[in-house]
């Protein structure tokens, strides 16, 4: 059995001795020596450097592999090994130039960029198959080794390969049991002359102006990414050892940093594959540090395990022009994600490179190698955390969380498609992941920790939780409605926002009075909808005031007297209208949100049906001066996080008591401890309102 927890805190980065700079530089034993030093004890080989461990084909060169192993050794540092598939080498390419992926709207990928290959083509599969083999077998018995990593950030790279639809169309015979009129009925195909009507004729889908077509070869793609790890993984097993893991790093939309859930990529399903979760955070920091991002990838990453401990197996250090912390933040960020439950934190990457288009992603080292803030203030943690008495008590930590957000990749391709502004892919800015960052960013500003449930949860994982939220789920197949409406029967609080249960799992719109199947349960209708264009505010009593309706309005109309209307639109064209209701079924009730509140409206709106689910929210009374987060110890304890993402000191009364685990220690801008006291030192015994203060982008972590 292989390993499904780490065995120890994991700290370190990703290390490419074979990047360094002049090549007759030998750097390794310093860099060993300076990472140890930082209290760093894992690194990350290997991926992305096939044409380095293959130069040719058929021969293998693994010396810089070994250098890595042979020093890690020396240094009693771990390793995470990753397969080199997700950069091809140039032999390959001029061997079968299909090897790329013929890309949406762009036509054939060319040689040069990393992650521009057709992960269906033959081609590719028999020669990746044949370096992880022999990267495997050549790394699994070092006694460094303590994992794999199965590709780099995989996604399907928008290919609409021959390939890629051949298979695609072959999953529709057998979904549609092989008859073309039940693909037209579910899909529409009539309009427009699209009509299929014999398999061997079906259309390139790259140019399709079918919604339900577009989202269902997206589905297939996510679903061809999970089947590609799951083959990667599939391989390493044949291997690897028992007290060896797999995991993968997910990303996220990309918006100049990690935003919202990934469109290319199912990671509850592509997550099954994987022993350990891993995760790639990316965020802003300097002034525009707030903690969600973190927060949001932290959550997501620990929900895919079901509440499971994962890696962030990159996230910056120095990062991006921008991004170079203040004194203080690169130890703030760190326990921010060992505050989601993250059993390790590893930078991309160690040195920054001297060459190609990552110059300036720099590194925890900079390109003169020596030693700057960045560096000693990541040994302030890595030393902490190498401590038995601070790390040893937090590792393994676990999430007891209240409230879930349910998230939908379906959904996500359709408003990316139906733009809620305009309802076409063009005409409109916000889409789905607009409205799911909207209301988790509200929930973590009011201090309301969140898992994350994929669309497709079972009734068993929905109940564990006393409120969920379902932001945009325009995509809702039957068998979710049926278990949204049973969980609020049995006593569960639901919170809905507008476009949720719009379509079947085709992206074919209900039929029925919307929300579908819904109405008796909600106690509210609508079947007309426009943009609120700036003039339309909602108001009331779980509002302060008027606050303005974005990007679309509902018209709810209630359909019996016990719905509670809690706010409505005051334009004068649409005041007979709900725009947020409450309306009792069952043992618990249902909310529904009809637009897209600003964001003081959300959090307004969700603190009021927090404390109307009865949900005990520590540190709620701190919201907006400090973030409190928590999991429960494998003592049995609560350790507490009071985090203080501002350039300003907080003073506030302490939300829990217990013992200060974590001190609010004072960094300079060197990155090394000033030496002035800690204003709360490690050890000391707080009590529940006692009056702490935080400086400024610091934190405490309170063990009780």
């Amino acid at each position: 059995m292989a390993h499904t927890q780490v065995d120890q805190f994991l700290f370190g980065a990703a290390y490419y001795d074979e990047y360094i700079l002049p090549h007759n530089l030998d750097r390794i034993e310093t860099d060993f020596q300076m990472m140890r030093e930082a209290g760093m004890n894992v690194i990350r080989i290997a991926e992305f450097t096939w044409s380095t461990e293959e130069p040719e084909p058929g021969v293998f060169n693994f010396a810089h592999v070994d250098r890595a192993l042979e020093a890690a050794q020396k240094y009693d540092i771990k390793v995470i090994i990753g397969t080199p598939t997700a950069a091809v080498p140039s032999w390959l390419v001029e061997l079968d130039p299909h090897v790329l992926a013929v890309q949406d709207g762009s036509g054939q990928a060319k040689y040069g960029a990393r992650q521009n290959m057709d992960i269906v083509n033959g081609t590719y599969r028999f020669y990746a198959e044949r370096i992880i083999r022999q990267l495997i077998s050549h790394t699994v018995q070092h006694p460094q080794v303590i994992g794999f990593q199965v590709d780099n950030e995989t996604k399907y790279y928008d290919s609409c390969s021959p390939d890629m639809q051949k298979l695609f169309v072959k999953s529709l015979r057998e979904r549609f049991h092989g008859s073309t009129d039940e693909l037209n009925k579910a899909f529409g195909l009539d309009y427009w002359s699209n009509r299929v009507d014999a398999w061997e004729n079906f259309p390139d889908v790259s140019g399709t102006i079918n919604g339900s077509l577009k989202g269902t070869f997206d589905e297939f793609r996510r679903a061809v990414v999970t089947e590609f790890l799951a083959w990667q993984a599939g391989i390493v097993r044949e291997y690897m050892r028992d007290d060896q893991f797999i995991t993968q790093n997910f990303d996220y939309e990309w918006r100049g940093y990690s935003y919202g859930v990934q469109p290319a990529v199912n990671h509850f399903e592509a997550g099954k594959a994987l022993d350990i979760s891993g995760v790639d955070i990316y965020h802003p920091t300097e002034e525009h540090l707030t903690g969600k991002e973190i927060g949001f990838g932290g959550d997501v990453a620990r929900s895919v395990k079901d509440g499971r401990n994962f890696i962030v197996l990159e996230t910056e250090a120095q990062g991006q022009h921008g991004w170079l912390p203040y004194a203080g933040q690169l130890r703030l960020q760190a326990y921010s994600h060992v505050a989601n439950g993250a059993d390790g934190v590893m930078y991309w990457h160690w040195h920054s490179i001297h060459n190609s288009f990552e110059t300036y992603w720099k590194g925890v080292l900079s390109h003169d190698f020596e030693k700057n803030p960045t560096y000693e203030e990541a040994g302030v943690f890595g030393r902490e955390m190498a401590d038995p008495a601070v790390g040893g008590r937090l590792l393994h930590s676990t999430k007891q969380n209240r409230v879930a957000i349910m998230v939908s990749n379906e959904a996500l391709t359709a408003l990316n498609w139906f733009n809620l502004e305009s309802g076409f892919p063009f005409g409109g800015s916000t889409q789905y992941n607009d409205v799911v960052r909207r209301f988790y960013d509200a929930l973590f500003e009011l201090n309301v920790e969140v898992d994350i449930l994929p669309v497709n949860a079972p009734a068993e994982r929905v109940n564990r939780y006393a409120m969920v939220l379902t932001p945009a789920l325009y995509v809702a197949p039957q068998s979710t409605i049926d278990t949204l409406r049973e969980y609020v029967r049995d006593g569960g609080h639901l919170v809905s926002s507008l476009r949720s249960f719009v379509t079947d799992e085709n992206t074919k719109v209900w039929q029925d009075k919307a929300p579908h199947d819904l109405t008796d349960v909600f106690g509210v209708s609508y079947n007309q909808f426009t943009r609120p264009d700036g003039v339309v505010t909602i108001s009331g009593p779980v509002l302060e005031g008027a606050s303005h309706a974005e990007a679309l309005i509902e018209l709810l109309k209630p359909e019996s007297d016990d719905v509670e209307v809690l706010a409505a639109y005051d334009h004068y064209a649409w005041n007979s209208y709900a725009a947020v209701t409450r309306h009792a079924f069952g043992a618990g009730d249902a909310e529904y949100i009809a637009t897209l509140p600003s964001a003081d409206a959300a959090r307004a709106i969700l603190r009021e049906a927090v404390e109307h689910a009865g949900i005990r929210v520590p540190g709620a009374d701190l919201a907006g001066t400090v973030t409190v987060r928590q999991t429960v110890t494998p003592e049995g304890k609560t350790a507490t996080y009071l985090l203080n993402y501002s350039a300003e000191p907080v003073t506030f009364a302490s939300p829990v008591a217990g013992e200060v685990l974590v001190a609010p220690e004072v960094i300079g801008q060197d990155g090394k401890l000033t030496g002035q006291a800690a204003p709360l030192p490690a050890g000391t015994a707080v009590e529940a309102g006692q009056e702490i203060t935080l400086g400024r982008w610091n934190l405490a972590v309170i063990l009780g």
